[in-house]
């Protein structure tokens, strides 16, 4: 006998039947509401792209967890890539704006939700499909366009129904004043921040490890910049720190205007400055930040301001910042106290003869022109009882009996799947009434 094991989807991917589908496209169909509302339009881009576009875009780590696909034909042979399936939805983004931008608005506001693939290691809450729920605005340097961003995503959150999220919020112009304060090598500067990113993921002592051992830093300075990150009061020291340097300062500038533009939206107790925030990914410049929520490893949202990533794909420089929902992070922590069972159809019709089959299906389509999710019996048995329990199964809420006594009767029989009611409606009736009934039950 087969074992079920090889039924099931490749690692880090997942199935999705209908119960579980549904509830998904209704989040995304919140998100895209509020996306919608604050003027963003929708892009949509391949699911591939050129190799050469992605790499060099996401660090070393990044690099090595792009699915890569080899090419094709005659050139199988080569065991060569020349594409990879996207592994964000920021870089195809900065790929359109530099192939388009003439034809843009500007600034350009899009939101895009789509699956994204990378070559990690499974884990709870963590797959190598998924999908990015993102909006960005290029053409913009203002900081109101950071602060937008901001607002959008914690307004979709909120409509969600997210309870207890936080924004941590960084400048990428503070963690370097900050390696600057320490004399850190400009060469040694991208890899101790990608070090350092692993604050929330490895020990402190690790992390000092890894400073000294994996990226050339003395201890005494590894251990000074690990001490500051995750004092109790980081806060106070990092700024203390930072007034020896000129880039750390705009970078708390950056942290402190984003804060004041966004105190009159964002509850105090929802967004703070946050000094070990990283974000490791080498494309950010300017503002970055994290969403987090009480039980959930890793962050629920992430996002920054990255000018000058378009320019690297070849198109006009532009300035940029964006900012991206970990749905899948995200759906686990919704009230499902409201949820119903998933019903596929409101309306199921019964077949309870050859004779009358032909008018089981007219009757069906007329209910469901009326704007009516109907199913018609579509099992080789006639029994009622198998019907009925058919019609339970679906999840509807009225059923149509229709046999020899309804056909010469001229009529239907309308049966309300919750009381058990029945009453007696015209055949071409069925559909006007059926659809005043659902509208009402609704």
């Amino acid at each position: 006998m087969a074992s079920s094991k090889q039924f099931d989807p490749a690692s880090g991917t997942r199935d999705f039947l209908a119960a579980e589908y549904e509830g998904r496209e209704r989040a995304f169909a919140i998100i895209r509401t509020v996306f919608a509302r604050y003027g963003f339009q929708p892009l949509q881009t391949p699911a591939f792209e050129r190799l050469d576009v992605l790499t060099g875009k996401y660090g070393d780590e990044g690099d090595k967890l792009i699915f890569k696909i080899l090419r094709r034909g005659e050139h199988e042979a080569t065991g060569e890539a020349d594409l990879a399936l996207r592994y964000d939805l920021t870089v195809p983004l900065a790929r359109a704006a530099a192939a388009y931008g003439s034809q843009l608005p500007s600034p350009y506001k899009r939101y895009a939700i789509a699956p994204v693939w990378r070559a990690d290691r499974p884990g709870k809450g963590r797959f190598r499909e998924f999908v990015q729920c993102d909006l960005d605005i290029v053409g913009s340097s203002s900081p109101l366009s950071d602060a937008e961003v901001v607002v959008a995503l914690h307004d979709a959150l909120d409509a969600l129904g997210v309870p207890e999220f936080r924004f941590l919020v960084n400048s990428r112009h503070a963690l370097f004043g900050l390696l600057e304060a320490y004399e850190v090598p400009d060469e040694l500067g991208s890899g101790a921040l990608i070090t350092l990113d692993k604050l929330d993921k490895l020990s402190p002592e690790a992390v000092v490890s890894e400073l000294v051992s994996g990226r050339g830093l003395s201890r005494k300075t590894a251990q000074g910049l690990v001490d500051d990150l995750t004092a109790p009061d980081s806060v106070e020291r990092v700024r203390a720190r930072l007034k020896s340097s000129e880039t750390g300062q705009a970078g708390l500038a950056e942290v402190d205007q984003l804060l004041e533009l966004t105190k009159d939206t964002i509850p105090a107790e929802r967004i703070g400055f946050t000094p070990n925030l990283v974000r490791g990914l080498d494309y950010y410049t300017g503002v970055i930040f994290e969403v987090v929520a009480p039980g959930v490893p890793g962050s629920i949202a992430s996002g920054g301001r990255y000018d000058g990533l378009i320019g690297r794909l070849g198109g006009k420089d532009s300035p940029a910042c964006g900012g991206s929902l970990g749905i899948e992070r995200i759906l686990p922590l919704l009230s499902q106290a409201e949820e119903t069972p998933y019903a596929q159809i409101e309306v199921a019709v019964t077949v309870m003869g050859e004779e009358q089959a032909t008018d089981s299906f007219r009757v069906a389509a007329e209910i469901r022109r009326a704007g009516v999710r109907t199913g018609v019996y579509l099992g080789s048995s006639g029994k009622f009882a198998k019907q009925m329990k058919w019609a339970s199964d679906q999840g509807a809420r009225f059923c149509v009996i229709y046999g020899a006594a309804e056909r010469e009767a001229g009529t239907v029989t309308l049966r309300d799947m919750v009381s058990g009611e029945q009453v007696q409606v015209p055949f071409d009736q069925a559909a006007e009434e059926l659809s005043r009934r659902c509208a009402q039950s609704s």
